[in-house]
């Protein structure tokens, strides 16, 4: 099968929304597919197995031209007309732009050549979408991956951003859950909460999640403040502004009471970049030197090796009463085979996939819960190392290249999901 895929970007240092994108077409070759890769990264990369072609900018166009006002408006005059640009068009001039130079490159390949083509898109920029919808010769084969809610105002509370030209943004999508010929989610829980707003999703919906990956890792990989020899719990990832870690920092300090002999061989580290709760951990790193806070941005191959050697991996979510996201770091935590502490919503869709009977999932004022669960691995992890895993057989079936290419395999054209 044939598989043309374009996408925004191939860096994986870029995003962790680009780390799932490499994630799946690494699949899709372990799967026995052919895959052509059109990409707008801004520097040619190679991914083994797969035919990576730079998309490069048109710069002879009126909307490059205006997207370069626009932003030298604002870079030497501080003039920010993006506002005005976004309600008036939805988008700035240089989205318009590059889905424009995304649509010349597939242009140059025929629909009858493939099976299928995937856009893939990153952070809530649907560039990629955007150059397959102005080809309608390419909808009846066309894969539209969608990774979180879009518009932005779709966002479960209490995340409240509404984004300048948001009506246009809606018609936009509508448009691609009508044209598409399938709406993939990486989540069932995401697939449901869209579908609540275009309709159009139903009966035409793919459910395949982030995808586990064999990475290469060493001990020459881990930073010099994360040690092998103690009982670290990791939370790997930005603190968005409603991932709120004090449940965990309290769960500590009462863990480290409990166990006063941890106090000398634990920590607890944060890895990503600064976010509005950096000043409170902060201040916390000062009074507990057990933990580590990250000043800003660490490259993927250090974390992933950390999150690899982590005695637990943490998944923080937002506090609402539903987290429909599949993080794009549960395979890498999966892959790790210790367990995960889940912090979350009762409707989260971490929680479905480890399922009901998971030992270490808590609500966020399950502080004491929290605290037990770390002097139990804790003590698991003094007798014997070898025992503190997940062992979760099911989960990496489900995360894997086939599951995947069974659930490509068993579509058919009256897919009702």
């Amino acid at each position: 099968m044939k598989v043309l895929v374009l996408c925004e970007s191939l860096n994986e240092n870029d995003s962790s929304g680009t780390k799932g994108r490499v994630g799946l077409l690494k699949s899709f070759v372990k799967a026995g597919f052919s895959v052509t890769a059109l990409h707008y990264s801004q520097k040619d990369l190679e991914i083994e197995g797969v035919e990576c072609i730079l998309v490069k900018e048109n710069k002879a166009s009126l909307l490059f031209v205006l997207s370069r006002i626009q932003r030298l408006l604002f870079r030497w005059f501080k003039i920010n007309i993006s506002p005005t640009v976004d309600k008036l068009f939805g988008f700035p001039f240089g989205f318009f732009n590059d889905a424009k130079s995304l649509s010349k490159a597939v242009k140059k390949f025929k629909p009858y050549d493939f099976q299928m083509i995937w856009t893939l898109s990153k952070g809530d920029s649907y560039r990629s979408h955007k150059a397959v919808l102005a080809l309608p010769q390419w909808h009846k084969k066309w894969y539209a991956y969608v990774h979180d809610p879009y518009p932005q105002q779709l966002y479960p509370r209490p995340y409240n951003f509404v984004p300048h030209g948001y009506r246009k943004k809606r018609y936009f999508f509508r448009a691609i859950t009508q044209k598409a010929k399938r709406v993939v989610f990486p989540s069932l829980l995401l697939k449901e909460w869209m579908q609540s707003y275009f309709v159009d999703v139903k009966g035409k919906s793919l459910i395949i999640p982030h995808q586990l990956r064999s990475i290469p890792f060493s001990k020459r990989d881990l930073p010099n403040y994360f040690d092998t020899d103690k009982f670290n719990l990791l939370h790997a990832g930005s603190l968005l502004d409603l991932r709120d870690p004090k449940p965990i920092i309290e769960a500590y300090k009462e863990f480290l009471n409990k166990v006063p002999k941890a106090k000398n061989d634990s920590s607890l580290l944060f890895i990503g970049k600064t976010s509005v709760f950096t000043g409170y951990l902060l201040k916390q790193q000062s009074r507990i030197p057990q933990i580590y806070l990250s000043k800003d941005y660490v490259p993927f191959k250090n974390v992933y090796a950390m999150q690899q050697l982590a005695s637990i991996n943490i998944i923080l979510e937002a506090k609402s009463e539903i987290s429909p996201f599949l993080p794009g770091k549960f395979p890498h935590c999966v892959a790790a085979n210790t367990p995960i502490f889940l912090i979350g919503p009762y409707y989260s869709e971490c929680k479905r996939i480890l399922g009901e009977t998971y030992q270490y999932q808590f609500d966020f004022d399950d502080v004491d819960k929290l605290a037990n669960a770390m002097v139990e691995t804790y003590k698991i992890w003094q007798d014997d190392k070898e025992m503190l895993k997940l062992n979760r057989k099911d989960l990496i079936q489900y995360l894997s290249a086939n599951h995947l290419k069974k659930v490509i395999d068993e579509t058919s054209e009256n897919l009702v999901v």
